[in-house]
């Protein structure tokens, strides 16, 4: 089971929050934002943020860094660590399962991630055998398209999308690109950008609380793009 930092709720929590870090940060990195949502005491959500594990990063030269999986090069045709990130996607599987054992829902459980945490999140909750309340990709690309099945108890799960129109790490190309390959599996998914580059902004929180309250309040969503 990966180490991970929590955040319970005032009471017993009824809904969790998975939130994957992107490459060299560590669980530490999204934990400040959880104030910043000012999520109801209602919603009973633990924030669940997994340390990736430590691994040589071939772009970095080699150096060994908290990563969900290798990055060979930075180029949009680049070939792509799948095997490493469908490992990834398992260990967030178990994270899940322990949450449905905790006694949470998997259709009161949401996914986020950011950047490579994001391509994780996209390859577990698109391919995961329960239904979950949402997927939230942030700054990310659907780096698994190609090899990923995905799993009909979510093919109805909402997909949220933020990305910087300025983002120099993963070009808001790929997050578009994204967005129509999640909207071809049959999933709604709300595309929204920012003026920012790769990171997170105030009116992008804004968002993510909003996004959660009715995901986790199993809103019907429709498809967004902004």
């Amino acid at each position: 089971m990966l180490p991970c930092v929590e955040i319970e709720p005032k009471t017993t929590a009824t809904a969790s929050v998975i939130w994957l870090h992107g490459l060299g940060a560590n669980g530490h990195d999204f934990e400040p934002i959880v104030p910043q949502l000012a999520l109801s005491d209602e919603l009973a959500v633990r924030f669940v943020f997994p340390h990736a594990p430590n691994m040589p990063v071939t772009i970095n030269g080699g150096m060994v860094m908290p990563a969900w999986y290798d990055i060979y090069e930075m180029s949009i045709d680049a070939k792509i660590d799948a095997a490493g990130i469908k490992k990834s996607a398992e260990l967030i599987g178990d994270l899940i399962a322990r949450e449905i054992e905790r006694g949470v829902s998997s259709e009161r459980i949401a996914l986020i991630g950011f950047s490579q945490g994001g391509a994780v999140v996209y390859e577990c909750g698109l391919s995961y055998a329960k239904p979950l309340a949402g997927i939230l990709g942030m700054s990310a690309y659907f780096a698994t398209h190609d090899s990923l099945i995905s799993h009909k108890a979510n093919h109805s799960t909402p997909v949220a999308i933020h990305h910087g129109h300025y983002d120099q790490v993963v070009p808001e190309a790929l997050g578009r690109q994204a967005e129509r390959l999640i909207r071809a599996l049959g999933n709604p998914v709300e595309y929204k950008s920012y003026a920012m580059e790769h990171s997170v902004c105030a009116e992008q929180i804004d968002d993510i609380a909003d996004w959660l309250n009715r995901a986790l309040a199993g809103v019907v969503f429709h498809t967004e793009s902004r």
